[in-house]
């Protein structure tokens, strides 16, 4: 008799989609529940078929995506995680739509929603539950479906970079608005600011609501009022490159007098930005998978995507510094 997925997952007492996922090598399957499967599959003899596995690539599901009130369609982030998106599910013939933030407007909705923006997800998420939606929050949401980059790991990263490089005056570039991305990646960089005995004056705590023009009225008005430092971490790229341009028009010099990093890893002309790069492609395959997860009746769970310091041209030893 022909062992197919349907006993695999019956013995493995885990779903169908589960089990597809574990042949397919996809990486939203927990590591015990992947062994668990691989196990069955070698003691029953299971070989997956090609042209099977072929077509379960292929899906009739439609995923959506709720941008967030305040989110720019227009930012590099956005059009970036929405190309990966779009590639993602081409590959996997899924309709991919865009949803206002209103879900309720909707008389019929996708099989699962990705939610984008941490920020106001709550009222989705609990209409999106009520009409049985599985939904994804592409940003830090305990207790539901969601992926995001490792925010604490790479405020960390950050703040190891400057350290190392000799820096003791530091200066924040986020945001008071509450923000999932910004509040993890500030702490991140101050605890391990702190487990050097080091930390960040309230005052260099700046505002910069992530984008350009703000981040540049901020560090332009703290510099202005005296309140110097000779490195600066900006929550996003955007943020960091508004940084630099008002240092510059204040005639302070990047990275001789003051070092700028930033958080995305976006591709700037004529910025060789010092940053902590986001993998938005792997963010965009865990979102993806995660949704179909939550469409096959699995338990939420969340995945951290690694990130990484990527050193560019606009951090160096303070001035008059011996490292």
């Amino acid at each position: 008799m022909k062992i197919t997925i349907d006993e695999i997952a019956r013995v493995s007492g885990v779903s169908k989609g589960t089990v597809s996922r574990v042949i397919n090598g996809k990486t939203t399957v927990a590591a015990a529940t992947r062994e668990k499967v691989l196990e069955v599959m070698n003691r029953l003899g299971f070989v997956p078929d090609p042209a099977a596995r072929e077509l379960s690539m292929r899906s009739k599901y439609t995923i959506g995506i709720s941008i967030g009130q305040g989110d720019s369609r227009i930012s590099p982030y956005f059009a970036l995680i929405w190309r990966a998106l779009t590639r993602e599910t081409q590959e996997l013939g899924i309709q991919f739509i865009e949803l206002e933030e209103d879900l309720s407007s909707y008389v019929r909705l996708p099989n699962a929603v990705l939610l984008f923006s941490a920020q106001h997800t709550h009222k989705r998420l609990d209409y999106l539950q009520t009409q049985h939606i599985p939904a994804v929050v592409i940003g830090h949401e305990p207790g539901n479906f969601f992926v995001v980059p490792d925010d604490l790991e790479g405020g960390k990263l950050a703040a190891e970079h400057l350290i190392s490089l000799g820096h003791r005056e530091f200066a924040f570039l986020g945001t008071q608005v509450p923000s999932q991305a910004a509040d993890d990646r500030r702490q991140g960089f101050c605890e391990a600011l702190k487990g050097t005995g080091l930390h960040l004056q309230p005052e260099h705590d700046l505002e910069g609501h992530f984008n350009t023009l703000d981040a540049y009225r901020a560090v332009r008005r703290a510099w202005e009022a005296g309140h110097h430092f000779t490195a600066l971490f900006a929550a996003s790229d955007e943020m960091a490159i508004g940084a630099i341009g008002a240092l510059q028009d204040l005639g302070v010099n990047v990275p001789r007098d003051v070092s700028v990093i930033g958080f995305d890893g976006f591709p700037f002309p004529n910025q060789n930005l010092t940053t902590i790069a986001q993998d938005i492609s792997r963010i965009a395959h865990a979102a993806v998978q995660l949704a179909l997860s939550g469409i096959e009746g699995e338990d939420p769970q969340g995945v951290y995507v690694p990130v990484q310091l990527q050193i560019g041209t606009t951090t160096a030893p303070p001035p008059d510094s011996t490292v």
